[in-house]
């Protein structure tokens, strides 16, 4: 069984999930979050070094100010929480996307999070909060764009690899396999870039409900899957 290095997660379903459960949807991001401390758990017993989740999109502001509320109020909690199980299970966290419309709170206890955590060796942990793939572009090309004019980069130097090194995700391989729960079969504006040739998993099952078990499976989907570059199977 090989596994993958790296799994990116759309964690979705949560409010449908709530719904089905006769709960208001932020329960549902409630029971999602502690849910996340498990599959962290488990993808790192697993042998996987690096896992990237979706927690909140740029687009998801235009959601009920009742529901981004209670996701920012989740979010302070997650955070101070999540520097606990970082200590404890020896996880390096990194954030991805724009953390400048988040409150300054929470902006704060991110920072903390990420330096708390930096020297860690075990999992490598990446919380996408206020991202949005295209918005990661942008400010890649502004800051590219800059050094080019500060004469720091010839136009002639700019390559792939160069602007990769520009992206949130600069630190990271790209990710192997990505699983979006709860039947929707789209990126969602999620690391565009970073997924061009990264095979997909699609289940039916709920973020909330997503189990170890339902990890396996992306796992075992994903073995069975020749994987091919330029035409050259890779080994």
């Amino acid at each position: 069984m090989i596994i993958p290095q790296h799994v990116a997660i759309i964690l979705d379903g949560n409010g449908r999930w709530a719904k089905s459960k006769g709960m208001p949807r932020n329960y549902g991001h409630s029971r999602g979050a502690k849910n996340l401390e498990v599959i962290c758990e488990d993808a790192y017993n697993m042998g996987i070094k690096y896992l990237t989740v979706y927690l909140f999109s740029t687009e998801n502001w235009k959601r009920s100010r009742e529901e981004v509320d209670g996701l920012m109020r989740l979010f302070r909690s997650y955070t101070k929480t999540c520097i606990k199980t970082a200590r404890k299970n020896n996880m390096k966290v990194r954030v991805l996307g724009d953390p400048t419309a988040l409150d300054l709170d929470l902006q704060k206890s991110l920072k903390d999070l990420v330096e708390s955590s930096k020297d860690n060796t075990g999992l490598n942990f990446q919380i996408a909060i206020n991202y949005g793939s295209r918005d990661e572009i942008v400010r890649a090309i502004k800051k590219l764009a800059a050094d080019v004019k500060a004469d720091k980069v010839p136009i002639d130097a700019i390559t792939e690899e160069l602007f990769a090194g520009y992206l949130d995700t600069r630190e990271v391989p790209d990710p192997d396999l990505l699983i979006r729960t709860s039947g929707e079969q789209r990126l969602s504006n999620y690391l565009c870039w970073q997924l061009a040739y990264t095979e997909f998993y699609f289940t039916d099952v709920p973020w909330p409900a997503f189990t170890k078990e339902d990890l396996w499976k992306a796992i075992e989907k994903y073995n069975g899957r020749e994987r091919r570059f330029g035409g050259v199977k890779e080994e």
